[in-house]
């Protein structure tokens, strides 16, 4: 394989693992929207909560941490749900706003106080260390282990919200809640599993990313807006829609890096832009009738 074709491709999978990593924070807040109308701004909270507990834990269960990471972190989102979102599922969106913006500020300066400002230490595990090899390309391993298990992850929550009477009943809720009302069905159990799979997610994010992108109170904020850009460029309630613009954002991004480096962060704002010229609702946006 020609050097440059290598360089090219190593800068798109590497736009991927970006991607990847928004999606798994994009797809829990699209979902939080979509059924409960909340625009968690808190969101980005809980991805540094998840990096924070891997990083506790490891020392102590060792890989079992980044399964029990994300677990914690979702068990967190029940309590979180309960006592501050729920009040806010009927109020104007606008309400929620400035309530997760609040929550945002103290998850982070909880996480100052209790651990400091300085980054934590955290290197990838013994275990994923190395390269792949995959004929001419090389690519780190951890990064590849990152791929699968976000891979799988999706696959699992798209599994849960197509293929179980769990998901129709939350499809269902996100088109017509009156609806399901109608038919005797509390809405209320499933907010709750959808802020905790959300969060779940965006946990499972900040787990995998503690040692690649290092940990301390403010990696939450940094995440959250790219996040925002890929649900407005995907579209809210469109589950596709999501994953299509985190890959679409990763692979441009990868590709502006490779050939104008400068450029790479403000690609995907540029990308945002043109999309709302075009589709205000999104690539993939559906019409949300409660919301509109």
């Amino acid at each position: 394989m020609p050097l440059e074709l290598i360089f090219i491709t190593e800068q798109v999978v590497n736009g991927l693992f970006v991607g990847v990593n928004y999606l798994l924070i994009a797809l829990g807040l699209s979902l939080i929207f979509s059924l409960g109308g909340i625009v968690n701004l808190a969101h980005g909270g809980f991805y540094a909560i998840g990096a924070y507990l891997v990083v506790l834990l490891f020392d102590r269960i060792g890989y079992p941490a980044f399964a029990a990471a994300p677990l914690l972190v979702a068990v967190i989102g029940v309590g979180v749900e309960r006592v501050f979102l729920r009040p806010f599922y009927k109020a104007d969106p606008a309400l929620s706003l400035l309530l997760t913006f609040g929550l945002a500020m103290v998850i982070e300066q909880a996480l100052r106080m209790i651990f400091g400002a300085t980054p934590r230490p955290f290197s990838i595990p013994e275990f994923f260390r190395g390269q792949i090899f995959i004929g001419d390309f090389i690519y780190s391993r951890y990064r590849f282990a990152i791929l699968l298990v976000a891979t799988l992850a999706v696959a699992g929550l798209w599994w849960l919200l197509q293929r179980t009477p769990f998901g129709r009943i939350v499809r269902a809720g996100i088109q017509a809640p009156d609806m399901v009302g109608a038919l005797g069905i509390s809405l209320r159990p499933y907010l709750t599993i959808v802020a905790a799979l959300g969060l779940g997610l965006a946990g499972l994010a900040g787990a995998m990313m503690a040692p690649i992108t290092g940990v301390h109170p403010a990696m939450g904020a940094e995440v959250l807006i790219p996040a925002f850009v890929v649900v407005v460029i995907g579209g809210l309630g469109s589950f596709w829609g999501v994953i299509f613009a985190a890959l679409l954002v990763g692979v441009v991004r990868g590709l502006t890096v490779y050939f104008y480096p400068p450029a790479a962060e403000a690609s995907m704002y540029l990308l945002m832009l043109l999309v709302l010229l075009f589709r205000p609702r999104g690539l993939f946006g559906e019409r949300i009738a409660r919301f509109e």
